[in-house]
């Protein structure tokens, strides 16, 4: 998402730009729900892409049910809730297919003062006045940049699954798909809301219910544990979806009984194959270095309860290009892009520590105390949604 951002603002500005995807195939489905502010949607139409036309699922407000599934808290916040994959695809389609190259793993880069060159493990090679590193959160390229420096876990992990509308009973489709709903058991954090059906579709009937569940796993122990798949394997960072133990989901699934909101409860087991996320901080030094530039979740991960990834990653791609302009002076447009981004990229990161302190039970001051009481309360989740806003608009 961010290597194509930065290449549609850089294409408008007249730069020669090749974006190599590490993935041998079409990425589809890697992630499930985002959730749009006007922000996002103003720095997507400056891309091109046609944000106006089926963009995704309108929802009207927010809500906190408590365990008996009573709404307890309501904020009116209407939003537009679309898939990773409808974006994906929106802005992969005004880009030149000719110009994305996919199953190029960089396995080695060379930088000076005027240019970059970089191999691939299939034996080919390229280079060009810049290289924006746009790989994520186990970026490669954050590598020749920063050294030792790796994505921080932050003590629990998300539960994702996308159900189905139409299997979803009637007498719930209504509700979970008008809104974004919050259910708060002790220590935990759940959270639903409407998105893109199979194949972008956005047809009543035809689109799914985006689920993640945030659960405490403690420590490394812990993670590693739920990290082990059906062979023993203890996987680093994530798990893909069909290694996970059944008896880690059935142990998860009984958990959800015990502590869930009956739509909760309904909606889970309609998730036919769960994922499992840990959640990681990230936060960078420096995000130039040379002729390479870090975006995106290569330079700055986020928390998801900011939802700002693909803001953040938009809004930095938009920053490289307006600094660099048409490349008349390239290293003092690298510099003006770090001391634009770098103090929003640990903004961003900070608020998604502070939103996630209500998942911990270990506090080093008492601002996080305070937090965490805070966010267990209905109306203190629900109400960030304002500051969300606030902090996006003004950078505060």
């Amino acid at each position: 998402m961010a290597g194509l951002c930065a290449g549609l603002f850089l294409k408008q500005r007249g730069w020669s730009v090749e974006i190599y995807e590490r993935s041998p195939d079409e990425l589809t489905s890697r992630g499930a729900g985002i959730v749009s502010h006007p922000e996002l949607l103003a720095l997507l139409a400056e891309t091109g892409a046609d944000t106006d036309t089926e963009f995704g699922v309108p929802i009207g407000d927010r809500r906190v049910v408590n365990r008996d599934g009573e709404i307890v808290a309501r904020f009116h916040y209407p939003q537009i809730a679309t898939s990773w994959t409808r974006l994906l695809h929106m802005l992969g389609d005004i880009f030149p297919p000719e110009h994305y190259h996919l199953g190029k793993n960089v396995t080695a880069v060379s930088a000076d003062v005027q240019h970059v060159r970089i191999e691939f493990d299939d034996g080919t090679s390229a280079s060009g006045d810049i290289l924006v590193g746009a790989d994520g959160i186990r970026s490669t390229i954050r590598g020749f940049v920063l050294t030792d420096a790796e994505p921080l876990y932050a003590g629990y992990v998300g539960w994702r699954g996308l159900v189905r509308e139409r299997d979803i009973p009637r007498d719930l489709r209504s509700d979970v798909f008008s809104t974004m709903m919050f259910c708060l058991p002790p220590g935990e954090q759940i959270i639903c809301y409407p998105v893109a059906g199979p194949g972008d579709d956005l047809r009543p009937g035809h689109r799914s219910l985006n689920l993640i569940w945030y659960v405490p796993a403690g420590d490394r122990r812990e993670l590693g544990a739920l990290l082990t798949d059906v062979h023993g394997t203890t996987h680093s960072g994530s798990i893909p979806p069909p290694l996970i133990r059944p008896d880690v989901v059935t142990a998860m699934r009984a958990h959800a009984e015990d502590v869930l909101a009956p739509q909760f409860r309904a909606l889970l087991p309609l998730a036919p194959q769960p994922f499992l996320q840990p959640i990681y901080d990230f936060e960078s030094g420096r995000m130039v270095r040379d002729r390479i530039a870090l975006i995106g979740d290569a330079a700055f991960v986020a928390r998801p309860h900011v939802g700002a990834g693909v803001y953040k990653a938009a809004g930095d791609a938009h920053a490289l290009a307006m600094a660099l302009g048409e490349g008349r002076d390239i290293d003092a447009g690298l510099r003006r892009f770090e001391a634009e981004r770098l103090p929003i990229g640990r903004r961003i990161v900070d608020f998604g520590r502070y939103l996630g302190h209500c998942l911990r039970d270990d506090f080093g001051t008492e601002r996080e105390r305070q937090a965490a009481a805070h966010h267990r309360s209905p109306f203190g989740i629900i109400e960030e949604t304002a500051r969300l806003a606030f902090l996006y608009r003004t950078g505060e």
